[in-house]
């Protein structure tokens, strides 16, 4: 099994090591990260400038690019095979709900998932990172069964697991997307010269999230695999669409 490893934390994340050292048990592991911390990025592609890839002391491949970027340049151009499976993490803090419009680490398995390959996000819900073992255990078992029993279409798995010892885990449960409410206000700066700046504020908290959501799985010590679809159409609305526009 030949497996691609990325993330959004940077090459040199605690995370992505012990995820590319435990998958090594699978298979064949490729590790195609970027050169630093590029949280928040999205699903945003480079094509302003040619992006270096350079081997690192550990072996693994760094970009100077996003996470997608990395994945894209990985299967595209840069290995000479096509991977069994994308795992993208482990993220230090949860992708639920709207976090994953904007997750970068989310985004790395989309575009593996837009290649065609089977892709999961693997994300630990906190930013103490206090029980990694919790989440590499679970992904894990998850590329295994992949391995194992193939899901026989294409897939994408958004994966949030609590940060807890792996004992005090009350099972997976398949779950959607919950919602926040709006950000918190940006903080307003004033640089050494003079002029405002702004820095983004914190998520809001959690709005829609009772029973069957990310946010309520979490809260319950349960894992929350959501599956998503990279369908923007709202299909609801195409006959009120149309109305309107000919009315």
């Amino acid at each position: 099994m030949k497996i691609l490893v990325s993330n959004d934390d940077g090459y040199f994340a605690p995370g992505i090591t012990l995820l590319a050292e435990a998958l090594a048990r699978l298979g064949d592991v490729t590790v195609v990260a970027p050169e630093r911390d590029r949280s928040g990025a999205s699903n945003s592609l480079t094509l302003d400038r040619p992006l270096v890839v350079r081997r690192a002391p550990n072996g693994y491949f760094s970009v100077n690019g996003t996470p997608t970027d990395c994945v894209h340049i990985a299967v595209t151009g840069l290995l000479d095979f096509t991977p069994d499976v994308i795992v993208s993490g482990v993220n230090l803090g949860a992708n639920m709900g709207d976090d994953t419009i904007y997750s970068g680490t989310v985004a790395a398995a989309v575009e593996g998932y837009l290649l065609g390959i089977p892709s999961l996000a693997v994300s630990l819900t906190s930013k103490e990172g206090a029980h990694f073992e919790s989440a590499i255990g679970v992904a894990l078992e998850m590329v295994e069964r992949l391995s194992r029993a193939p899901f026989g279409e294409p897939v994408l798995f958004n994966v949030n697991v609590p940060d807890v010892p792996p004992q005090r885990l009350r099972g997976i449960e398949v779950t959607r997307l919950g919602k926040r409410h709006k950000a918190e206000p940006v903080i307003k700066l004033t640089t050494p010269r003079g002029e405002s700046a702004y820095w983004i504020g914190p998520a809001g908290a959690a709005a829609d999230a009772g029973p069957g959501t990310d946010f309520h799985a979490i809260d319950n010590r349960r894992v929350s695999v959501t599956p998503l679809l990279m369908d923007l159409t709202h299909s609801s609305q195409l006959p009120r669409a149309r109305a309107w526009l000919e009315g």
